[in-house]
């Protein structure tokens, strides 16, 4: 399942649901280049010429090359079927297929808090992005944003300089810095926190990359806050994106005068929370469903803790468990539906499950 991911998202022009349909179509049974195009064709709903385009590709750049170029630097490749997906995205719409990552996502950083907002903001949106990220680090919680000049940057220090994590979300390939001139500040957040993007190595930043970055921007984070915003732009889409995933909002009030705030004012009017003071985003945080069993972890009972330990860290058949747990499979069954009220596992698909951080 894992090179199968891998190797759709290497593949140009898939949308989740064409994934979604190949994965369902070829599981982990053989590998997607060993399958003829009229089958590829057949299962994603597509042309045969368009699929003999994917084969020829996938042929060009396996999912073993792409793998090993990663790790030469220094990265790693996450997908929807391992243990380390953030599972805050697992769960939203659309969420990516694989996350290319420098230093690692994990359980501690959710619930994690996007700030976003102009490249060019004025010196108060900077100062105030600065001292979001810093609020933020020092009630130890995660800063994600775009690692874009401005708002994005400032929020990144902030919370880099008060000792904090943060994640930044690229709109090009892992092995590429954008914009420049921001290396330093991404080798400072892959040590402290993580640098991941869904584009395969070597995919430069394109406009049209950005709106699609925006949602994992979102779909990371419990709240969102927007400073300085002008009418069209691109943090617009996180906040929009963020409310369809039922994630809270906020946005930064700014002078009537100014451009950059009109973004934030259309946000209020459209029901966005008022920021008023730093302290207002760390409280809705503190509230946020969920927050408590990620931080204490609840108790197990025999059976749990038995079928607990018979599931690892990769994708393991239910059907192994059942074996090694030695209980029945309609005990197990119920068994791993209390593991993943209880955050302590997560069903995969196919019939497998895998253990979770707790």
């Amino acid at each position: 399942m894992r090179e199968l991911l891998i190797q759709l998202n290497l593949l140009p022009g898939l949308g989740s649901r064409c994934v979604d349909a190949l994965v369902e179509g070829f599981g982990a049974l053989a590998p997607f280049a060993g399958a003829s195009a009229e089958v590829i064709a057949a299962a994603a709903g597509v042309s045969v010429e368009r699929a003999e385009e994917w084969v020829d590709e996938a042929r060009r750049r396996p999912a073993g090359g792409e793998i090993e170029s990663a790790a030469s630097i220094g990265a790693t490749i996450v997908t929807r079927a391992d243990a380390g997906y953030p599972r805050p995205l697992y769960d939203t719409v659309g969420a990516p297929a694989v996350l290319y990552v420098r230093g690692g996502w994990t359980s501690g950083d959710d619930p994690a808090v996007a700030v976003v907002g102009s490249r060019r903001p004025t010196p108060y949106g900077r100062h105030i992005a600065r001292r979001i990220g810093e609020r933020l680090a020092d009630a130890g919680i995660t800063v994600v944003s775009g690692m874009a000049l401005g708002v994005d940057g400032a929020a990144h220090e902030g919370a880099l300089d008060a000792g904090g994590r943060t994640v930044a979300v690229l709109g090009c390939g892992i092995d590429r810095c954008y914009p420049r001139g921001h290396e330093s500040l991404a080798v400072s957040i892959a040590e402290r926190g993580a640098v991941m993007t869904e584009f395969p190595l070597g995919t430069a930043p394109a406009p049209y990359h950005f709106p699609q970055r925006n949602r994992i921007i979102s779909g990371l984070s419990r709240v969102v806050v927007v400073v300085e915003a002008a009418a069209r732009s691109g943090s617009l889409i996180t906040a929009r994106l963020a409310l369809e995933q039922g994630r809270e909002v906020f946005a930064v009030p700014g002078p009537v005068t100014s451009e950059l705030s009109r973004g934030a004012h259309r946000l209020l009017e459209e029901g966005a929370r008022l920021l008023q003071d730093l302290d207002d985003v760390v409280e809705a945080v503190g509230a946020t469903p969920g927050l408590d069993s990620v931080a204490t972890p609840v108790a197990l009972s025999d059976d749990e803790a038995r079928v607990l330990g018979c599931v690892g860290a990769m994708p393991t058949p239910v059907d192994d468990v059942v074996r090694e747990s030695g209980l029945s499979a309609e005990r197990v069954a119920s068994v791993i539906t209390t593991l993943e009220l209880k955050d302590r596992v997560r069903d995969v698909g196919g019939g497998r499950v895998v253990a979770l951080d707790g």
